[in-house]
């Protein structure tokens, strides 16, 4: 599997587990706001290219952790369009380790095999927006129906899971809030996301703006309606 970089140690990537954390390249989204452009633009990739760390290498780092380390998160890019992911995902599971998947949903078939086979202990699946947004804020590439059934797909796994959402004034108004409220109704767990122009995809992003924090509080509310369990991250 390519890697495009490893964070040796994280305490709050993986709830409750101290963990590593393994980016691939390449994404099938173009969000404007995404904060990790050196993994998803192919010109920002290839720059990268020299530097990917071989698996080998990753599974003797990892080998030398046993005592150190709970689990491995799997991030992006988009982890599921690696064609050996499930592989990747055995052999850590097959040396002990718990692991975490970050997707964007986008592709449910390797999600539904990953649950299926028990390769996976927890899943983060980011919802951008609401299924009519959907190719209009992650391009066209993104496919509604597709995100609607891996939401589905985790709703109904015992895999704990959570649903994430970066949320600003410009992609989120109410219309927009109403529909991924109904997408996520019967969702265990969401956590909302703030905005913040550190770094972005596209120039056009430096000028969204985050809600307030009176107004996240409210938005939290507002989507307790359908989620109970509903978290602000900072």
């Amino acid at each position: 599997m390519l890697i495009s970089g490893i964070q040796p140690c994280t305490l709050l990537d993986f709830p409750e587990k101290t963990a590593c954390i393994v980016f691939t390249p390449g994404c099938n989204f173009r969000c404007s706001y995404c904060h990790n452009p050196e993994f998803v633009l192919p010109e920002l990739i290839g720059k990268l290219r020299e530097s990917f760390i071989p698996e080998e290498t990753f599974f003797r780092f990892l080998d030398r952790r046993q005592d150190l380390l709970d689990g491995v998160v799997v991030t992006g890019g988009e982890p599921t369009l690696m064609p050996d992911l499930l592989n990747f995902l055995r052999k850590v599971k097959d040396r002990g380790f718990k692991t975490k998947l970050d997707t964007n949903g986008n592709r449910p078939a390797v999600l539904r095999r990953a649950l299926e086979d028990g390769l996976l202990d927890y899943v983060a699946m980011d919802v951008k927006t609401s299924l009519t947004e959907y190719k209009n804020l992650a391009g066209p590439l993104a496919d509604p129906s597709k995100i609607a059934e891996s939401v589905e797909i985790l709703k109904t796994s015992p895999v704990q899971s959570e649903f994430r959402s970066t949320i600003m004034q410009e992609l989120h108004p109410q219309f927009v809030l109403d529909g991924m409220a109904e997408l996520l109704c019967g969702a265990k767990t969401l956590y909302l996301q703030k905005f913040r122009p550190d770094v972005v995809l596209k120039e056009d992003a430096y000028g969204y703006h985050p809600f307030s924090d009176a107004e996240m509080s409210s938005i939290a509310d507002f989507f307790r309606r359908t989620v109970p369990n509903v978290i602000i991250r900072t």
